[in-house]
């Protein structure tokens, strides 16, 4: 494969690497300096006329252009025919320049570092704006934003928690013993089904015209390397879509900035949101109804607990107890939250 990229060298040892969940990449040292090889998953009997393929393209494209306007990203390298996605076999891959740097979450960012975030995001989006258009036509043309922006029914929720208890449970025809997991899922599943009869009435409704765009899709702190106090690389693309902006906003601040217990930490929240407000020029009301929307989509997911009962996949296991108990703890800090978001 490196044959195909020039000035690249010769070969000297791949290494993959080891975090992140669904991601396959490897670390390429060769005689002219250090890569990273992506591969990019289920992109398979690719041609250049598949659609996968050129979603693909479509996110080199992107980190591309945003390049330009000065986003901190890490675009392919093109090969000799000028091409950034390389198949071999039924495999699809890129290549990338390395980026040393390290991953931080909320709890090692200060107060000034979390309001850079909240303005970075805010780049990102109002770049992916000025970028994907109309090079890439319309948002709303390609890809298509979620339909209708449906919100999660409770009476599947209700359907699901009962299927999971019972693989909690031991009820599933499973072999394996109950552990201390199992027992905290039992207690979170039980206590969730109370707070979804509590709060059914409080299902979102479908927006009429949500402020969408262009997003990264998936923001969070194994997506972003920093050097010392500033952010150098926001990586990993594959989920470049048109959804609400200020959902992705909200998004990401669950993540950074919670903490072990489960709580998110208010005062850096409050930070970010109001420099990712003035970067993206989102309003508070944007902002207030994304916090009930992903409320609500988180009081409704379950998907570490599909992974273990459904797919026995345990990686996700360790984020368990601080996701289950953050959905408990906003929904009783519901307005505080909301405040944090919008103040």
């Amino acid at each position: 494969m490196l044959r195909r990229y020039p000035g690249v060298g010769e070969p000297l040892a791949c290494e993959p690497i080891t975090k992140g969940l669904l991601n396959h990449g490897y670390r390429v040292s060769t005689t002219s300096g250090s890569y990273f090889l992506k591969h990019h998953l289920d992109k398979k009997h690719l041609d250049d006329t598949s659609g996968e393929r050129a979603a693909i393209v479509r996110q080199h494209r992107a980190t591309q252009r945003l390049q330009s306007l000065g986003v901190p990203v890490v675009p392919p390298l093109s090969d000799t025919r000028g091409e950034t996605v390389t198949v071999i076999g039924e495999r699809c891959y890129a290549l990338h320049p390395w980026v040393d740097g390290l991953h931080r979450a909320g709890a090692q960012l200060t107060l000034a570092q979390s309001r850079r975030l909240g303005t970075l995001l805010g780049t990102v989006h109002t770049g992916l704006e000025q970028v994907m258009a109309p090079r890439d036509g319309p948002p709303r043309a390609s890809p298509p934003a979620r339909p209708g922006h449906h919100s999660p029914d409770a009476a599947d929720t209700f359907a699901l928690i009962d299927d999971l208890l019972a693989a909690a449970r031991g009820e599933d025809g499973r072999s394996t013993p109950r552990d201390a997991f199992d027992e905290l899922a039992e207690h979170r599943l039980v206590e969730r089904r109370a707070l979804l009869e509590q709060h059914a009435h409080r299902r979102p409704p479908t927006p009429e015209g949500p402020a969408t765009g262009w997003v990264h899709g998936d923001f969070h702190p194994l997506n972003l390397l920093y050097r010392g106090a500033d952010p150098v690389a926001i990586v990993d693309w594959d989920r470049l879509d048109v959804q609400p902006r200020a959902e992705e906003a909200v998004r990401a601040a669950a993540i950074f900035f919670v903490r072990p217990a489960g709580e998110l930490d208010l005062a850096k929240v409050r930070a970010y949101a109001r420099a990712y407000r003035r970067a993206a020029g989102a309003g508070a009301g944007e902002l207030a109804a994304a916090v009930h929307r992903v409320w609500w989509e988180r009081l409704n997911d379950f998907w570490i607990l599909r992974w273990r009962y459904r797919l026995d996949d345990r990686r996700a296991d360790p984020q368990f107890p601080a996701v289950s108990a953050l959905a408990v703890w906003w929904t009783r800090e519901y307005e505080a939250v909301c405040a944090a978001f919008t103040e």
